[in-house]
């Protein structure tokens, strides 16, 4: 009898201390996003000390790895999408750990309708401005040029594109909006702390687009929790920025060269 209520106790779900908690929050940012917002902010010290305005340079998103050999650069392509999304797995193994699992943070299938819908309405909104946001910011002086794509004209160019902004939208918002504000609330940040703690990390790691790309998703940040604590899910949110990104890359890339009002390189 002992042994069965010893294995039951064994059995029950272990809740982390604040301690535990908060390392492994600052681990998932250290090998994730809050990496790149130290790297962000490197860049952009190196934009503003470089000789020239910040428009007449330029941010290159998705580059070929191995100019060339398609093949190769296929392989370094798939093998970068694929690497960063492993925090998103370490985030999922932290929630498994406290019996809990992607799901909830509203990342499931559970309403691919909903989820599509106010994704498409959300990106609809927020593309729009955010183009004009971009233009201003660079006539202004305050951005570099950004360059979505510079990839070969090769038959995997458009899904690498797609594949790329999809695993852009799935760790940033299971990250820095999810994860992070599941976090900071059970470390008992105030919900204000804990939205510009967000906006203000994800506004951190485009500092290398300048400082428009700073402000402009900074804003976006702020916009996106509040509507995850409205909605109770990222499922939204990853359909928005993923609609976002791919038409970004893909319009860069059918439009570059061919419309007067988009910046080149």
């Amino acid at each position: 009898m002992q042994g069965a209520v010893g294995s039951r106790a064994g059995d029950a779900v272990e809740r982390p201390s604040r301690r535990v908690l908060r390392d492994e929050t600052l681990l998932v940012l250290g090998v994730s996003l809050g990496a790149s917002a130290v790297s962000a902010v490197i860049s952009f010290v190196g934009s503003v000390t470089r000789p020239g305005g910040l428009k007449d340079q330029a941010a290159t998103l998705n580059a070929s790895a191995a100019p060339g050999r398609p093949w190769l650069d296929l392989a370094w392509q798939l093998f970068g999408i694929a690497t960063a999304l492993v925090p998103v797995a370490l985030v999922a193994h932290f929630l498994l750990r406290e019996g809990q699992s992607l799901r909830t943070l509203g990342l499931d299938r559970t309403r691919p309708w909903p989820d599509l819908g106010r994704g498409a309405v959300v990106a609809a909104v927020i593309g729009s401005t955010g183009i004009a946001f971009y233009l201003a910011a660079r006539g202004l002086g305050f951005n570099l040029t950004v360059v979505p794509e510079a990839l070969p004209d090769v038959w995997w160019k458009f899904p690498v594109l797609i594949l790329s902004a999809l695993q852009n939208s799935i760790v940033e918002e299971v990250i820095v909006v999810g994860y992070l504000l599941r976090r900071l609330g059970r470390l008992g940040w105030t919900p204000g702390a804990a939205l510009a703690a967000s906006s203000v990390l994800r506004g951190s790691y485009h500092l290398y687009q300048g400082i428009g790309g700073f402000v402009g998703n900074m804003v976006m940040g702020v916009v996106f929790v509040l509507l995850y604590r409205r909605w109770g899910r990222v499922g939204p949110l990853v359909v928005a920025h993923a609609l976002l990104d791919i038409g970004a890359f893909v319009g860069y890339a059918l439009l570059a060269g061919k419309v007067d009002w988009l910046p080149t390189a």
